[in-house]
This record gives structure tokens, sequence and C-alpha cells, in this order.
């Protein structure tokens, strides 16, 4: 499936409910979840063929919304990953400073651009998003009902052993054996969303969201110079939790601290080393944005990808102002001094040097 093909497949993005036509052309795998089955917390995954997938979708709806497959719902296809010059839809305006998705672009080893396609009735279990970046969501068909909580509400919404909720609409919660906090909880923010429209969750905002009705929907997951400290927030109380889960060993393993950053990079998909990568590259960045446009700004368009050729110097420099404030917090952090140095390229202390630099250049 080519990307004119893939083209001629979206179109059905401008009408009220899907067309599958085009779509089973495709031969790539696409991962789906199934939403009847409750595992860890979540629903289990499968990778299939995306033409199996609409097949099913097709049957399932003609079928009165009824299959002993159960309520399939295709989540977390890396579409933009599949086909990075697709042209099909851009990043709105207001989103386009994105510092999760510029990192992982420039290793190319994964993004967070999703497509999610599913049948009326499908939906996600309650959580908060990924290493709490922000997220935004845009409906291209369809209808989606979404419930918000809050940071500090999901506590009234774990049980006895710090569970959260899988389903905070289900009527177990009023157990107070199992729930305890959970008359202390608040109603959640209910938005019905509707085609056409986007929706933006704030970082450490938990939430569950329905399917209304068929829906096809762009999601990203993003942060910025505005949440940097809150995601390195995050690291710290997330490596903590870890260090206490394997507290009793620390005196009787070997490279415990070390063993302490892969766990964390099992859990969050980052750990400390790499969220040093994270911020060198946003840093180096906005340098050779600066250092371009201080010179012939026509060269940031033929260079830059396009979100960073329109920064422009302020939000360059704010950028990096807030780089430099989480790289001086890193350097204060017992844990992130005791990893290996050599491993750090530039010397942390040596890439905050370049940082003043370039700002004391700009500015003054």
């Amino acid at each position: 499936m080519d990307e004119e093909t893939l083209k001629s497949a979206l179109v059905f993005f401008q009408s009220d409910r899907p067309s599958y036509g085009e779509f089973r052309k495709g031969d790539f795998i696409v991962p789906v979840a199934n939403c009847d089955v409750k595992e860890y917390n979540a629903n289990p995954k499968q990778n299939i063929p995306l033409r199996d997938y609409l097949n099913y979708w097709r049957e399932h709806r003609e079928s009165g919304y009824s299959s002993p497959q159960g309520c399939l719902y295709m989540k977390d296809w890396h579409m933009h990953r599949v086909f990075p010059d697709h042209g099909v839809y851009s990043t709105p305006l207001f989103f386009q400073s994105d510092w999760l998705n510029e990192y992982w672009d420039s290793i190319q080893l994964d993004d967070y651009r999703f497509v999610y396609m599913g049948p009326k009735g499908s939906w996600t279990p309650f959580h908060a998003d990924v290493i709490r970046s922000y997220s935004w969501s845009a409906n291209i068909c369809g209808r989606k009902k979404w419930l918000l909580f809050p940071p500090g509400e999901e506590e009234h919404l774990k049980d006895r052993s710090g569970n959260l909720a899988y389903d905070v609409q289900s009527t177990v919660l009023q157990d107070k054996d199992h729930y305890p906090k959970y008359s202390q909880c608040s109603q959640p923010i209910e938005v019905v969303q509707n085609v056409g429209e986007v929706i933006f969750v704030p970082s450490g905002w938990y939430h569950q969201v329905y399917n209304l009705e068929d829906t096809i929907s762009i999601n990203h997951n993003w942060l910025n110079g505005c949440s940097i400290d809150i995601m390195w927030q995050f690291l710290q109380q997330e490596l903590k939790a870890v260090q206490e889960e394997i507290r009793e060993w620390e005196n009787h393993m070997e490279g415990w601290n070390q063993h302490c950053q892969l766990l964390l990079k099992s859990c969050t998909g980052i750990n400390y080393h790499e969220f040093y990568s994270f911020l060198k590259i946003i840093a180096r960045n906005r340098i050779a944005v600066l250092e371009a446009t201080s010179g012939d700004s026509a060269a940031i368009h033929s260079t830059f990808p396009a979100e960073l050729s329109t920064l422009g110097l302020c939000h360059s420099v704010f950028d990096l102002h807030r780089t430099e404030d989480v790289l001086t917090s890193m350097l204060t952090n017992e844990n992130f001094g005791m990893l290996d140095s050599d491993l750090l390229d530039p010397r942390p202390e040596d890439l905050l040097d370049e940082i003043k630099e370039i700002k004391d250049a700009v500015l003054s």
C-alpha cells in the first residue's frame, strides 16, 4: 500500500462514517485490543493485518455490534511511522512545539503519533498518559465521550493495595472495603467530542474514553518547555518507587543503582541517561536554530523540519531556558550523579555552558 493509495483510502476522513474499500488493500500489521477482556488493568492486544480488522469491523456493525470475537479496537497504530510523508494531516499549530516526537524522530526508533479506529462501544480504560505527557485527539469521524479527572483525584480511585480502578463507572468502586476513598472522589468532567473537534488533555489528568459511534481519530502524546519539569518530577517519583520495591537488595546486589535505572526504563520507557540525551537533542536543535537565525534565515526552512523552522528567536530561547532549569536540577540530583559519567557526552556542565553562551550571545 503506497502513499497515494493511503491518501485515497483516507478520503473517508471527510465523511460521517468510515468507508473501508481502499484500506482493505493494506497488508501491514496493526495493533488491536479486545475491549471485552481485562488483563492487568488494560485490554489484551494482538497484531493482525489491517484488512482483517476492517473486515471484522464491517461484519461487527452488520451484526448489530455483536461478534464472537468481542469488541475489537484498533489502537496505537503508528501510521506516521509507516508513512512519514503521508500528507494526510498536519499537527495543529498550538501542538507543534512537540519535544517528545522531535526526540524520537531524531533517533529514528519510535514515535507517539497514533491512529485509533473502533466501532461503537469500544473504549479505553482509566489511565494517565505516558511519562505525564500532554495529549491531543482529533475526531475524524464519529463521537467520543471523555471522563476526565484533575490530578490528585486518582488517589480516590485506588483500591486498598494502591491499584488504580480499571473502569471508573463500575459499581465495584462503591464497595468501601475495597475502595475506601471512593466516596471522596469528585465527579469527572464529562465531554462529548464530535466529528471535527480536537480535545487537549493536560499532563497528569486521568481519563477514560468511549466511542459512542464508529470512530476514527488522530492522537498524539507530546510535551514541551511548559511541561518538561513535570516529566522530570515524574521520573524522580518513579525511580523512588522502583528503589523502594527492591530496597532489600540494595546491600546485596552489585550495581543496584544501575538495576534501578533498568527497571525505571522498563516501567516508563525512559531512564535518567536517556532523559539526559533527550534534553541534549532538544537543546542542540535550539542552539542550531539560533545560530542559523543569526545568518541566512532561508537556510532554516531548508535545514530543519517545519516545526523547528517556525520556532523563532523568542521561542528557541524560552526552550533553552527551560532545558537549562531542568539540567541544573539534574546536576544536584543524587541518583543522576551516580550515572556512569563516561556515557554522558558531552558532560552536563559543558552542555549548560553551551546553552548559556548562545543565550548570552542572542540576548546581548
